[in-house]
């Protein structure tokens, strides 16, 4: 089990959380729930509620990994799960989102979630794809995870004010698709060049 100084966010949380064997899954499955509770409130077009409870969950997300550490039961399947969970959020809101606009007519607004949708999952394939092949790099550009995060609840929270709701989510579609293209240009650099095939 790690020390303290191994722990340096959420030592109280995380200690509290091990005492009641709590694993670091079910924090993650916990967390991918509160974000299903946030769509349903978005759908019913609770804006508030609907960003506070995005918000609330999304303060969980570094808690698995921490509580791994704490109790040395970082997985590979744990890994896997958090990052495929992570996905599944974000298509569970922005989906959220596009039904509200879709209700609305607002077509503007759909394409804007779909391409906010394309650009978040590209952008943290090209992530996983890199460290995959061991290219350094795949990590940088402008709008990561984090940063779709903080706009995406400040958007939800304003979501009855005009069209900010709107805008935001298009800002993190064009920003996102940017940042994957952005990625790829850094991928490209730190890439080896290909070998050549020796000759028989």
């Amino acid at each position: 089990m790690a020390d303290g100084s191994d722990r340096p966010h959420g030592g109280f949380i995380v200690r509290a959380l091990d005492r009641a064997h709590v694993t670091p899954n079910a924090i993650t499955l916990f967390g991918f729930v509160g974000v299903c509770v946030s769509g349903g409130l978005i759908i019913a077009e609770q804006w508030v509620p609907a960003a506070l409870v995005f918000i609330a969950f999304g303060l969980f997300d570094p808690l698995d990994g921490h509580l791994a550490r704490y109790q040395g039961t970082v997985s590979t399947f744990g890994a896997f799960l958090d990052s495929f969970l992570d996905r599944a959020a974000e298509a569970v809101i922005f989906g959220a989102v596009a039904v509200t606009f879709a209700r609305d007519g607002n077509e503007l607004g759909v394409v804007a979630c779909f391409g906010a949708m394309a650009g978040s999952f590209l952008v943290s394939y090209a992530r996983a794809r890199a460290e995959g092949l061991g290219v350094s790099g795949g990590s940088g550009g402008l709008m990561g995870r984090p940063e779709r995060l903080v706009l995406l609840g400040g958007g939800l929270f304003l979501g009855g004010v005009g069209s900010v709701l709107e805008v935001t989510v298009g800002v993190i579609a064009v920003l996102a698709l940017l940042t994957a293209v952005e990625r790829v240009l850094i991928v490209r650099r730190g890439a080896p060049p290909p070998s050549t095939a020796g000759g028989g």
